[in-house]
């Protein structure tokens, strides 16, 4: 019996120590990248968990699409236009577009809301937007291309980005740069 109840406070304890290290999902936490996008982790108290920023993009990129498909697209158009947002976190925003390369929304440019880009070349000489634009026709993509960086006082930057469909008339987007950046494999977006 006393074997039984010190088997009982070890696992207990082991229980303890090992739930406590995982990461607390109601602390408040902050997510941190670094400039080169080798690492993105939450950083809290008590624990830094690194995550995938490119999984972490992808995921970004799901719960807006989840979002607009939800929602008036008038008032999704607003929110993902707004730097304040719920779709404005750190170095991550949405930007979105129609299928004619018309820019609907962009949180850093909103200069360029209700401009064509479909024809519009990146640094590289690519027709980036209608790269993007082409991958959401499919549903779903990524696309290397070249783009300035607003955290890097707009220098142009190697930067990936990943779309998806709305539905047949608009996709949206989001990317991450840094020179390592590079097209993940047809495995990539498989459940785990």
């Amino acid at each position: 019996m006393k074997f039984f109840k010190i088997f009982l406070l070890l696992t207990a304890g082991l229980l303890i120590v090992t739930t406590s290290a995982d990461f607390p999902v109601s602390q408040p936490c902050t997510l941190v990248q670094d400039a080169n996008v080798s690492e993105v982790y939450y950083e809290s108290e008590n624990v830094s968990k690194p995550l995938d920023p490119v999984r972490e993009m992808v995921s970004f990129v799901q719960e807006a699409v989840t979002y607009a498909r939800m929602n008036e697209k008038e008032d999704v158009l607003k929110e993902f236009s707004d730097r304040n947002g719920t779709f404005f976190r750190g170095n991550l925003y949405i930007y979105a577009y129609d299928f004619d390369g018309i820019t609907i929304a962009h949180p850093l440019q909103t200069e360029l809301i209700g401009k064509s880009r479909l024809d519009e070349k990146d640094a590289g000489d690519e027709l980036y937007i209608k790269n993007l634009r082409d991958s959401a026709i499919n549903g779903s993509g990524f696309v290397v291309f070249h783009y300035v960086n607003p955290a890097h006082n707009n220098t142009v930057e190697k930067k990936l980005g990943y779309v998806e469909k709305v539905d047949d008339t608009w996709w949206l987007g989001s990317g991450i740069y840094g020179e390592n950046v590079t097209i993940p494999n047809e495995t990539f977006l498989m459940p785990e």
